[in-house]
This record gives structure tokens, C-alpha cells and sequence, in this order.
């Protein structure tokens, strides 16, 4: 019914996009009549009539009309009237629903010039990066004959090279890598490593397996958490030589450590240090917090187990053993330290996004498949995103045979073979399409056995790919391949011209990047050539009965099936498909094959021989209908949960963003002061009178904080009478804030005597960026960790989503204090110098220690040149803020094949260390990305 209710209007929109096709037609006359310097002229015009104040839409069919020109110069293809309605409807922000075989990647080439219009950029997402290189240097040609820039975003790229490509009017490239460079964006340390600039105008090829099916694995950027094993060891050495109510004392109910002076005394003797609360130190107070906590409060086989040398976390209600899951913050190490096994280095998330509110990020989104109909509910829902059915060029006449069943597996891809060969014998080219590698490589091996020749394709090499689905079109070709193998390339009759022509050129040694020039100028006649080689070809296969395609396998969704059989009858070609299927199949056995096979063993039917059933058939559509929703049910329930972390991903990004292109962050410091010491005094005095206040805890508390000067003896001394003085709590917190306000004064005018003028504005600047990284990695953790067990909330009647989100909502207004707290605590108490200014790194910082006096240290960089009123501060070095800009980061994002792809970087910003052929494809890529000088063009009508 949904389905039916979002069709609505669905045939209005199309007549409106056959009205706008056929528009851009009458202007044929008038672009044919242009010289190729004229057709260029043509996009400065429409930028400055955009300037002007003129719409995209109102352009849409004079660019239109010059892409769709430039296209026949350049390409010798010219886009259909049915390409031009797909090109509208991207335009406005739908999904175009185009069969396999009409042309989407010369489609997209319409909205992409129209929209790169604006200057605001243009992204092309595609499922690999072979598609996305290939396509921007094959469409690119238009491009770059109009005047406009096109780049690719390839997985090995420097940030540098990321950044030129971002700044190109039309960029191209993975879902994965586009998400990652948004992550690492909200993880840079100056505006100058940032590489996107905003998120304008988007298409998606294939929207469907992007959107839907790899939208289920969320991105995650993850690195090694700040720690040292020696440290651990050492203070699991010291801590059973303290001893509790003497050295230290256990709050149980609240499960926290207080440390006395003669514990701190004891500590710094083991250590051979003068100060353990030196800001130089202050890391080293975690390590022996975290060694006292693991001896009294964590307890082996009741919150913890060790198997195999490993500490395994026991949950405290269910006491299950919880694997893979570690104790944040160290207290993990601190226990593996105690028991003597392997202490591992904390692997911390740094960053995470789904697919799903990455997309939604854009102004414009849109998108192109040939099969999103049965998706179209969640495509609305989520995206907001309508599916327009675009019509086919040319009729189809391809015919769908009834699916065969089988008793057995072996049976099934025994009738598999001898099919197969049948077809081959007479000409015929058959793809068959498996649902796992392991099938692939099966039915390889029985093929073999036969002498039938064939490639294998199951999504390892998609340079390779593309030349084999290039030639699985001529006459006897066989085909095994993954169902989803292959991808962006069309099967024709007789061969792929312009894939087979462009092999040929690069094999000569030319690239339509590095050689535009004498690329397009060997180009005209290599297709020809290759289109009269591949005529006679196209002839036979078409007499054999065109491309026969063989589904060995039912997918759960319908779409993949669907993807699988398009690949046949494209352009109104001939063609057949079949699906053989066994008991055996999963999608059978969830049938219900049980009573299937019943029936088979009642009439007593051989193993070889199938029955085929129309009822069996529209059965299995049943149950993939039904999957495919509890798939969507699945994914929108992930997307509530995700929904809370990116409402306080907004927060924090934003904030980030604020102080990196701030310069002055002065009053936002000034408005955390208040707040720090204004709830430390509402804390102590929220109680009883003045005489029932504890000064001498509070002001124990403010000493960490700050280097306060009054004394409260003499504030609120008492009398003969052992009264004291009267003192509301609004005069205490006044008075406080007042104090700090006056040894914050103090502290800038101290900085500023060692590292110069505008010194605290930099200072500031990287320990709000520092503190508020940390807080939000820790953050993530422990959200990780609610979202584990918040379904058990579902047992006591509550709603896990809501639970949820209340208690993140909790944490996160926490967070949020702490961070002012911890902020506060290191701009007092970083200890600093000047040094000679460094190029702007990524800091993370250690816990907030007690005063210090400045000393020599590290460089806290520079995020922006002072302004040139000023001078320029020399950069400061900071005690216990560590450069990890270098540090080794995991990405961890959906894959092809439906899993999850992880990939490890030697540095932040993003550069794999991958193949020597990885490497200097994306080193070729990230140098080439510039618009060469314009092809010059010969195409004779």
C-alpha cells in the first residue's frame, strides 16, 4: 500500500521530464551549428548568468543541450531522449530508475555540468575505485572539452592532494572515501588540513547497493588510545605496597579512590620523581588510580576471567562473558598488568558515521540503479528521495524463463553445466551469476572438467573485471561471476567498443589524463575500428539468441535477481534468463522446502529432474518481500539509535569548527571559568548553613583547578563563641569566580612574558581542540557500551530507543562539563615555552594537573597566523600534550561484498601504505587532477 501511496504523481513527474527531454532536442540546430571554441564559450556564459542571479532550472536546457553536443564531439554518443529525462530527473533531486544497459554513466554527465554550474562542486559517488577513476577520465573528456575540472578521490591519497581534487567543479569517488574525508575533516587541527568544502549537490551510481545495502556498516576511524605498558607494569608493582586507610581510601558504593599525602609521598619515593602532580607527571596520577581501583574494586572470576592469557570482561547481570569487549580508559591494561599476561594496546574510536546521515548531510541528493522500485518506501523514508521509473530506449524483448528446482545441490549445477554447454555449442555467450565466491570457484572447477572455456569474475580485480564483462558479449564467450561482479560495465553483443578501444589505447601508452591530446586524436579511429571488428560478432550472437544469463541461486532481495537479469535484452537487444534452484538453497530452506521436498518424494521424482512451477516461483517472491522488510525494519531501527549520536555529532563538529576558524576564543574561556567554579561552589553549599559547608574540601577541589589566593580561614573565621562569620552562597561563588577571574589575568600575562603577545589566544585554541577530541573518543566508548545492553531495558517494559536516548542525553550534558572542567584545569597548569614556530599538528592531552612553573617542553602549534595588526606568537611547547599527529589509524567501512573492509594508514592523513600499483595510481590521480588543455575535436556527422 505504501508503495502504491509514494507512486502517486509518479506518471505527472515523468510526463514533465519527457516535456523537458524533448526541449533540450529542438536546440539540436543551434549547438550543431557551434564551433568547439563557441560550445566552450557557452559555460562561462551560463556561470555569469548564474551570477546573475538566474536559476540552475531555468538553464537546464541550453546546458543540457551543450553537454549532450560536447558528449557527440567527444565521445562520438550522443544521450538519448530517454538519457535526458534521467539527466532531469537527477537534477531535481530523484532517483533515476534506468534498466542495465541505458547509459547511467553518460546520463549523469547531464546534471553534473549543469549543477557544477554554481562552483560549489559536485560529488560522483561510485562502488569502487576503478569505476570512479575510470568514469572520471572517460566522462571527464566532456568535462574538460566545456572548460570545467575534474579530480578523483582514490584510496592512498595525501591530504594534498585530496584538497586539489575537492577544489576541481566535478570530483569523483567512493562512498567510503567521501565519508572518511568528513571524519577526518572534524579530526583536523588547523583549517589548513581540512580537504572537503561542503556538501552541495550528490549522485550516487548504483543508490540502491550504497544507500540501502551498505548503509547497514557505519564508518569508523579508529586509532591507538595514549598509553604505555611500562607504566602499567610499574605501578601494578606499587600498588600492593600501599595500603588502604594509610596511603589511600575506598569509597565502595561510589566505587572511587581517594589518594592521601602519605600515599603520593610513597608513590613519588617508588618513582624517583620530586612532584608526582607536576604537569610533566600529571599522566602518571591515571596509571596509579586506575592500579588502586583494580586492586579493590575489580575482582578475578567475578568481573573478570583470564583464559588463554586473556582478561575477558564479566557482565555483572547476566554473568556472561562479554568477548571482545575491554574496560575503557586503562583500567583494561591495569588488570592485564595485575595478572602478568599481555597488555594490549588500546585500540580507541576516534570518529563514526553512517552512510545514512553522512548522505543526508547534502543540500541535493540523487542517485541512479536500474533497480530501486522494490526500495522505494525506504528511499523516502530515510532519504526523502523519490524513484522515478525512467522507460527504456528501445523495447525490451528479453524472456524470463520459469525458475527450475532441483532436489539437490549437485543435481542443480550438474543441469547447470550441461546447459551451459548446450548454449556454447551453438554460439551463444551465457553469464552466470553466483551468490558466493566459493559457488564461483565450484562451478569453475565442473566446467573445467568439461573443457568448457570461461573466465571467473567474484570481485577481487576490477580493472580486470571490466575487460572480461568487456568480451563476455562475444559469441560462445561463458562468464561465471558474484552477482555483484563487474559493475559500471555494459555486456554488448560482439564486444564493449569503447571499453575494448580504450584497453587498446592505454596499451599504447596513452591516457585521456596524462596524453589528452594525442588520446582524442588516436580515439575516432580506434572505435571505429573496433566497432567494425565487433559488427559481424554482435550479428551471430543476436541470430544464437543473444546474451544467455543463468542466476545458479535466488538472492534474499529481489533487486540483486533483478540487477542479475538486466545484464541480458539491454537496448533492445535479444535475450533469456533462468534461476536453477535446489532444496538445499537458503532462500528454499525459508520457504519452506520442507513441504516442497515432500511432494517431490511423493510422485517419486528423480534427483535430475526439476519441477517447474509458476506458484513455487511467486512463492519465493513472498518470502524475498518479507526479508527484504525485516532487512529495512533492521536498518531503520539502527538508524534510531544512530539518530541520538548524530544529533550530538552536530554539537561537537560544530563547536570544533567554531574555535579552529576562531582566533579570539577569550570570552568563551572567561564564560567557562564561571560556570567550573560556580558549580564547584553550588556543590559545596547546596546543603545546611554556613557552618555545615566543608571550605577546606572545597578549596582542596579549587587548588587542582586553579592557584587560588584567599584563604577561607580568614573568610569565614570564627568568633569567641566558635560562630562564624555570615557568608550567603552567592557571595562565596562571587567571590571565587572574581579570584579566578584575577589568576587567569595572571596566567595570560605569564604566558605571554615567555611565547609573546596573542600567546594565551593560541594556547587556548589547541587545548579546547585537544580536551574536546579526548572527551568525545571516550564519549563514543561509552555510547558503544550502552547501546550493548540498552535492549534489556526492553524486559522491564521501557522503550530501549527511548532509554537510550534519555541516557545519552545524560552522559552527553556530562561530557559536555567535563570538558569545561578539564579545559580550565590545563590553561592554568600546562607548563610552556617558546619555541620556533612548527607547521600545525594534531595534539592530545593527558589529564589536568596541579600548578606548575613553566619549563622547557614540547610545541603546541599554531592553528592560524595571527593578524597582521599583531605580532605573530612565537608556537608554544607544552608539558603533557603529546604530538600524535602521526599516529597509525584503522578505517573500518562496508565493502563490496556486503561485509565490513578494514584498511590501516601509516599517518592521519589517510595514506595507505597499499600496493606499489594502488600506490601510483592514486600518486598519477592526485598530480593529474587539473583540467588538460581541451580536446580538439574532428567528429564529422
Amino acid at each position: 500500500m505504501l508503495n502504491k501511496l509514494l507512486r502517486v504523481g509518479e506518471g505527472r513527474m515523468v510526463k514533465r521530464l519527457d516535456a523537458i527531454a524533448s526541449h533540450v532536442e529542438t536546440l539540436d540546430n543551434e549547438t550543431e551549428a557551434l564551433t568547439d571554441e563557441q560550445l566552450r564559450a557557452k559555460t562561462d556564459e551560463f556561470k555569469e548568468r548564474y551570477a546573475g542571479g538566474e536559476a540552475l532550472d531555468d538553464l537546464l536546457p541550453e546546458a543540457f543541450a551543450v553537454a549532450r553536443e560536447a558528449a557527440w564531439r567527444v565521445l562520438s554518443q550522443k544521450h538519448f531522449h530517454v538519457q535526458i529525462m534521467g539527466g532531469a530527473a537527477l537534477h531535481f533531486g530523484n532517483i533515476a530508475e534506468m534498466k542495465t544497459g541505458e547509459g547511467k554513466t553518460l546520463t549523469c554527465v547531464l546534471p553534473a555540468y549543469l549543477n557544477a554550474l554554481a562552483g560549489d562542486g559536485v560529488h560522483v559517488v561510485t562502488v569502487n575505485d576503478y569505476l570512479a577513476k575510470r568514469d572520471s577520465e572517460w566522462m571527464g573528456r566532456v568535462h574538460r572539452f566545456l572548460g570545467l575540472e575534474t579530480a578523483v578521490i582514490l584510496t592512498g591519497m595525501t591530504s594534498d592532494q585530496r584538497r586539489e581534487a575537492y577544489n576541481a567543479d566535478i570530483t569523483y569517488g567512493t562512498n567510503n572515501e567521501f565519508g572518511f574525508d568528513y571524519l577526518r575533516d572534524n579530526m583536523a587541527h588547523s583549517l589548513n588540513d581540512l580537504v572537503q568544502r561542503g556538501h552541495p549537490f550528490a549522485i550516487v551510481d548504483e543508490v540502491d547497493s550504497i544507500l540501502i545495502d551498505e548503509a547497514r556498516t557505519p564508518l569508523i576511524i579508529s586509532g591507538p588510545a595514549d598509553s604505555s605498558s611500562k607504566w602499567y607494569a610499574e605501578f601494578a608493582r606499587i600498588a600492593p605496597l600501599l595500603k588502604k586507610d594509610v596511603h589511600y581510601e575506598v569509597d565502595i558504593r561510589k566505587r572511587t579512590i581517594g589518594v592521601h599525602e602519605e600515599g603520593v609521598e610513597f608513590v613519588e619515593d617508588q618513582l624517583g620523581i620530586d612532584n608526582l602532580y607536576e604537569a610533566a607527571n600529571s599522566p602518571l596520577v591515571s596509571y596509579l588510580n586506575n592500579a588502586l581501583k583494580v586492586k579493590e574494586l575489580f575482582e578475578r572470576d567475578k568481573d573478570y576471567i583470564v583464559r588463554n592469557g586473556e582478561v575477558l570482561i564479566v557482565d555483572e547481570f547476566t554473568g556472561r562473558v562479554l568477548e571482545g569487549r575491554r574496560f575503557n580508559e586503562g583500567l583494561h591494561q591495569a588488570i592485564e598488568a595485575k595478572e602478568r599476561v599481555e597488555i594490549k594496546a588500546e585500540n580507541q574510536t576516534l570518529a563514526t558515521i553512517t552512510l545514512q546521515n553522512y548522505f543526508r548531510m547534502y543540500d541535493k541528493l540523487s542517485g541512479m540503479t536500474g533497480t530501486a522500485q522494490t526500495e522505494a518506501a525506504e528511499l523516502d523514508q530515510i532519504y526523502k528521495l523519490g524513484v522515478l521509473p525512467i522507460p527504456t530506449n528501445k523495447p525490451m524483448v528479453r524472456v524470463d524463463q520459469t525458475d527450475l528446482i532441483y532436489k539437490t545441490e549437485e543435481a542443480k549445477f550438474d543441469a547447470v553445466v550441461d546447459d551451459i554447454l548446450e548454449r556454447h555449442q551453438k554460439g551463444q555467450p551465457v553469464l552466470i551469476g553466483t551468490t558466493s565466491v566459493e559457488r564461483s570457484e565450484y562451478l569453475a572447477r565442473q566446467l573445467k572438467k568439461r573443457g568448457v572455456p570461461h573466465n571467473v569474475l567474484n570481485a577481487k580485480f576490477h580493472e580486470q573485471e571490466a575487460q572480461i564483462i568487456a568480451e563476455a558479449g562475444r559469441s560462445g564467450a561463458v562468464t561465471v561471476a558474484t552477482n555483484m561482479a563487474g559493475r559500471g560495465t555494459d555486456v554488448v553483443l560482439g564486444g564493449n567498443p569503447d571499453i575494448l578501444a580504450d584497453i587498446r589505447l592505454r596499451k599504447a601508452g596513452l591516457d585521456p589524463v596524462d596524453t589528452p591530446e594525442e588520446y582524442e586524436a588516436a580515439w575516432d579511429e580506434m572505435i571505429e575500428l573496433v566497432k567494425s571488428e565487433v559488427a559481424d560478432d554482435a550479428e551471430k550472437v543476436r541470430q544464437a539468441g543473444g546474451l544467455y544469463v543463468l542466476g545458479t541461486e535466488r538472492h534474499e532481495s529481489r533487486r540483486i535477481d533483478d540487477q542479475l537479469r538486466g545484464r541480458s535484452g539491454r537496448q533492445g537487444d535479444p535475450g533469456e534468463s533462468r534461476f536453477y534452484l535446489s532444496l538445499g538453497d537458503e532462500l528454499m530452506r525459508r520457504f519452506n522446502g520442507a513441504a516442497l521436498e515432500a511432494i517431490m518424494n511423493r510422485v517419486n521424482l528423480p534427483d535430475d529432474v526439476p519441477i517447474e512451477a509458476k506458484m513455487v516461483t511467486k512463492a519465493i517472491r513472498s518470502a524475498q518481500t518479507q526479508v527484504e522488510q525485516q532487512n529495512f525494519e533492521v536498518r531503520k531501527n539502527v538508524l534510531k539509535y544512530d539518530e541520538v549520536m548524530n544529533q550530538q555529532r552536530k554539537v561537537i563538529y560544530a563547536e570544533r569548527r567554531t574555535i579552529l576558524e576562531g582566533e579570539d576564543h577569550r570570552e568563551q574561556v572567561q564564560r567557562m571559568i564561571d560556570d567550573v567554579v560556580g558549580a564547584y561552589v553550588d556543590a559545596a553549599t547546596a546543603e545546611g548553613y554556613v557552618e555545615d559547608w566543608d571550605f577546606e574540601q572545597l578549596w582542596t577541589a579549587i587548588k587542582t583547578l586553579y592557584p587560588i589566593e584567599i584563604d577561607y580561614k580568614e573568610l569565614v573565621e570564627e568568633n569567641e563563641f566558635g560562630e562564624r562569620k555570615e557568608i550567603s552562597a552567592q557571595e562565596l561563588r562571587d567571590m571565587l569566580i572574581a579570584d579566578a577571574h584575577a589568576a587567569y589575568e595572571k596566567r595570560e600575562k605569564e604566558i605571554e612574558s615567555i611565547a609573546g603577545e596573542n600567546a594565551m589566544r593560541q594556547l587556548e585554541r589547541t587545548i579546547l581542540l585537544s580536551v574536546l577530541d579526548r572527551k568525545w573518543r571516550d564519549h563514543l566508548y561509552e555510547m558503544d557500551y550502552l547501546r550493548e545492553g540498552i535492549h534489556l531495558r526492553s524486559m522491564a517494559q521501557r522503550d530501549p530507543v527511548v532509554e537510550y536516548q534519555r541516557e545519552g542525553y545524560d552522559m552527553f550534558t556530562g561530557m559536555l562539563e567535563g570538558l569545561k572542567e578539564e579545559s580550565i584545569g590545563f590553561l592554568f597548569n600546562v607548563a610552556v615555552e617558546a619555541t620556533p614556530a612548527q607547521p600545525a599538528a594534531a595534539v592530545a592531552p593527558a589529564a589536568p594537573a596541579a600548578p606548575a612553573a613553566p619549563t622547557a617542553p614540547a610545541p603546541l602549534p599554531t592553528e592560524q597566523p595571527a593578524p597582521a595588526r599583531k605580532p605573530a606568537p612565537a608556537a608554544l611547547r607544552a608539558k603533557g600534550i603529546d604530538d600524535s599527529g602521526d599516529a597509525a589509524l584503522t578505517y573500518s567501512g562496508p565493502s563490496e561484498t556486503g561485509g565490513t573492509a578494514v584498511r590501516q594508514t601509516g599517518s592521519s592523513n589517510g595514506q595507505t601504505s597499499g600496493t606499489r600499483k594502488e600506490r601510483r595510481a592514486a600518486a598519477r590521480a592526485g598530480t593529474k587532477t587539473g583540467g588538460p588543455k581541451p580536446a580538439k575535436s574532428r567528429k564529422k556527422r
